[in-house]
């Protein structure tokens, strides 16, 4: 059997982000200090996409990202440039394993709504012009539900959260016709907030509003945004515990959210973290719909370089395969490279090797 899927998500497929080269760490502290324009730091920028892309297409991905080479943070940098939401630096950082993270977030300051010159538009066409048709051009963002995270909303903005939702809901549905207008065909929405919900101990789920509800209210989110999108593109989510310097946020199996979200969320895949314990075992599979949404396994680790064994990876895969049929599986790291600009701990050279890894174990299993 062919490796290729007639869609994505495909047999072997990634995140999205990739460690950034010394070149853009060192362009964008240059910019900081004004030794060079904006223009000077895109072209640098630009080169190194250039490169990336390359690279992903010669280890065998049939999608393709741009890394995220443009951004600080894989959420922040999205959010920020709606309307209504504005980017700030907090009194502290989330708190992760063992290390706050640099300090920076969002919060809504106004009514919320999808800015039509949104940079991330613009950023995709060059993108795409890149790609050249060569592979899938893969485009992230953030999840709507990203923006119900603790401390963004302010209730005397927003004292009712369903009327935030209902915006929320528009903003996302404006930003995808953008996207799609744009020619994105293949779009994934990042989700720590989901994933949060399946740990209840967690601050973020405390508040006037039961974990139960808030389950909901998400499903309701995403699928309000996903109502009436174009037949052709896809849509998939990832769900994600926390990525930042090789660290992680917190734990907590997919159980609570899986009979809602898994079994009722309207998206054409779901990216799942699978690579230790922390997320539990595959047994909420079992509410994933049979010949509905694929199941990308996060069976491999991008925190570390240590590469995965083939044989371990092919049984874990037959495992899952007891909850879900083996067509509906696909295989990738469970979260980026560089979810922020900081990085994991491994070399760019030792990403590659990981990921040249996913698609031959992908080649072996399908």
């Amino acid at each position: 059997m062919s490796i290729t899927l007639t869609k994505a998500p495909f047999r072997a497929d990634h995140v999205g982000s990739l460690l950034r080269p010394d070149s853009i760490h060192e362009a964008r502290k240059q910019f900081a200090e004004g030794i060079i324009s904006a223009t000077q730091l895109h072209d640098i920028e630009t080169k190194e996409i250039k490169r990336i892309v390359d690279k992903q297409i010669e280890v065998g991905l049939e999608a393709v990202t741009d890394g995220e080479f443009r951004r600080r943070f894989w959420h922040t940098d999205f959010l920020e440039h709606l309307n209504g939401v504005e980017g700030y630096v907090p009194e502290q950082g989330f708190q992760f394993k063992g290390e706050e993270t640099e300090r920076y977030d969002v919060r809504v300051v106004g009514k919320v709504s999808f800015n039509q010159d949104h940079p991330h538009i613009k950023e995709f066409v060059e993108f795409n012009e890149i790609v050249a048709g060569r592979a899938v051009a893969k485009q992230t963002i953030p999840s709507p539900n990203q923006l119900f995270n603790k401390g963004i909303l302010d209730e005397s903005i927003y004292p009712n959260i369903e009327e935030y939702a209902s915006d929320v809901i528009s903003t996302y549905r404006d930003a995808i016709e953008a996207f799609y207008q744009a020619g994105v065909r293949y779009l994934q929405l990042d989700d720590v907030y989901i994933a949060g919900l399946s740990s209840p101990d967690i601050p973020f789920n405390e508040g006037k509003y039961s974990r139960e509800f808030l389950i909901d209210l998400a499903r309701k989110v995403i699928n309000g945004v996903l109502e009436g999108k174009p037949e052709d593109l896809v849509v998939t989510t990832h769900l994600c515990r926390g990525n930042y310097r090789s660290k992680w946020a917190f734990a907590g199996s997919y159980d609570l959210i899986a009979p809602t979200l898994f079994a009722k969320e309207k998206v054409d895949g779901f990216f799942l973290e699978y690579d230790d314990e922390r997320s539990g075992n595959f047994a909420p599979l079992e509410y994933i719909p049979n010949g509905g949404p694929k199941v990308v396994l996060g069976v491999f680790t991008s925190k570390f370089a240590e590469l995965e064994d083939k044989e371990t990876i092919k049984a874990r895969v037959e495992e899952a395969a007891k909850y879900v049929p083996l067509e509906q599986l696909c295989i990738s790291p469970q979260c980026g490279f560089a979810s922020t600009h900081h990085g994991n701990q491994l070399t760019e050279e030792e990403q590659w090797q990981k990921l040249k890894l996913i698609v031959d174990v992908a080649k072996g299993i399908w």
